[in-house]
């Protein structure tokens, strides 16, 4: 399946059917008065995130959605049925921006949660609402009310633990396959990750989602290689796991490209927990690890202990890197769970 993480889309609810000027007409009855029935109310547009999609594109190729219209009223006050909405499934994950791309209408976090995009019009009143001591016999009614229409982008950013990041080359796609049974695409050449991939990761009694986000280069976050389409996947992630190529000259300069282009697109990215690990230690001598360890450890102003040394074809170092990703996984999810009791809780 093709994977797309954003969709313009128009929507329009159903306008509400118009009421009926009708009269009661039986035999042996003179007077019978008004009988005209209300109309009936147009249908919604609603939105909800399922859990067994990952991508948009079921939008690709139809963007228009239009909800069916209420039914007009009819004679001996019989209210006309209201029409059909139409529900839009989109992947969990799924944000609703307005046409400006900026204003967010609603965020799908949570599998089965809805939002109301467009409301259907009310079905116009019958005439019999209209009679009075002064009007006996109205012969009006009033039309339904229009729907709503919009033009909306769906933009997907995807729900996963932790995410894998660092200049193309890195050894993402290699990592992912080492510790998930996902099997993304691996060569030796830069950008062979066109989009991102995840994979469910089990450690012990303890299962995440890792997500590996395409190669970031400089300039990233105004749109140069990938990563400015998909940074945003990484948002939601509760860790970061910073892969640096130990085969390359200049480490340190690695690191820093890449936080740069963090920093430069949101400083809630950048300040997101970091896991840094030196990768393909398997292509290195003990020396040149240590050597580029600490090149490491002074850029990113840690210890030298707190760079990983790991290697996802040899699997050198990957136990260790996985249980500090649970630990770190563990410790964001208890403190979503106490935002989440304080937010509750809070009058």
């Amino acid at each position: 399946m093709k994977f797309l993480d954003q969709a313009k889309i128009y929507v329009r609810s159903g306008d509400g059917g118009a009421g009926s000027v009708s009269f009661r007409r039986e035999k042996f009855i003179e007077f019978g008065g008004p009988n005209g029935g209300d109309g009936g109310r147009g249908g919604d547009v609603v939105v909800e995130a399922v859990p067994n999609l990952n991508t948009l594109i079921d939008y690709r190729y139809k963007q228009h959605f239009k909800a069916q219209r209420g039914h007009h009223g009819m004679g001996r006050n019989r209210t006309g049925g209201a029409g059909d909405s139409i529900l839009l499934k989109v992947p969990v994950g799924t944000q609703i921006l307005d046409e400006d791309k900026e204003t967010v209408i609603a965020d799908l976090i949570r599998p089965g949660q809805r939002v109301l995009l467009a409301k259907g019009g009310d079905g116009g009143r019958g005439n019999t609402h209209f009679k009075s001591s002064t009007n006996q016999a109205p012969r009006h009614a009033e039309p339904g009310w229009p729907g709503e229409e919009r033009w909306v982008w769906l933009r997907l950013k995807l729900i996963a633990d932790a995410g894998l990041i660092g200049l193309p080359n890195a050894g993402k796609s290699t990592m992912l396959a080492a510790v998930s049974r996902a099997r993304p695409k691996i060569a030796d050449y830069p950008f062979t990750t066109l989009h991102p991939q995840l994979g469910v990761v089990r450690v012990d009694d303890s299962e995440f989602v890792l997500a590996d986000i395409p190669g970031l280069i400089e300039g990233a976050h105004e749109g140069a290689g990938l990563g400015d389409r998909f940074l945003g996947h990484v948002e939601r992630c509760g860790v970061l796991v910073h892969l640096i190529d130990g085969t390359q000259d200049d480490v340190a300069g690695a690191y820093r490209t890449v936080r740069e282009e963090l920093a430069a697109y949101s400083p809630i990215l950048a300040a997101k927990p970091e896991i840094l690990a030196l990768n393909k230690c398997d292509a290195l001598d003990e020396a040149a690890i240590a050597e580029k360890a600490a090149a490491l450890a002074a850029a990113a102003e840690i210890g030298e202990t707190e760079v990983l040394h790991v290697s996802g074809v040899s699997g050198q170092g990957v136990p260790t890197l996985l249980r500090s990703m649970v630990a770190a996984i563990q410790a964001h999810r208890e403190a979503e769970e106490a935002k989440a009791a304080t937010e509750g809780g809070a009058p």
